[in-house]
């Protein structure tokens, strides 16, 4: 099973960081690869959410639950329904001395033991290049806010 976990480290205050990151509707705004992220259930530090990528021409679409640990600064996710058998992680951000630390990591399966072999290099490939991104449009919109 593909594992990615990617860091950043942004400038600012943990106050006007972590808003940005839980605010996850607003993700499409500033990530190219997101056609659309919609929040269908609320709950107290919980929410359901369908995600649309658009990921080299290739739509993957995924149900997911959040959990958010506001007092951890920590967002834990896993896929409900969707394209890959498996698809969970967690955002962390940490205070640091030199910034806010924050790192994403993905876990996922594609389901498909014959195809998987072949297939799971390059989709941890293509997950590690969306997980930078997302990180670094984090990183610009924290930080020219």
């Amino acid at each position: 099973m593909p594992y990615v976990e990617v860091s950043t480290l942004v400038q600012g205050d943990m106050s006007k960081i972590w808003p940005i990151v839980a605010d996850m509707e607003s993700y499409p705004k500033f990530m190219p690869n997101l056609d659309s992220v919609v929040v269908t259930e609320r709950g107290e530090n919980t929410t359901v959410s369908k995600w649309v990528s658009n990921v080299d021409g290739r739509v993957i679409a995924w149900t997911e639950k959040d959990v958010f640990m506001p007092e951890r600064h920590r967002i834990e996710y896993q896929q409900l329904s969707g394209d890959l058998k498996k698809f969970e992680g967690f955002w962390q951000l940490t205070e640091t001395p030199e910034g806010i630390s924050i790192v994403l990591t993905v876990d996922f399966e594609f389901g498909i033991p014959m195809v998987a072999a072949l297939l799971n290099p390059l989709l941890k490939k293509k997950v590690r290049e969306n997980s930078e991104g997302m990180l670094a449009a984090i990183k610009e919109i924290c930080e020219s806010a």
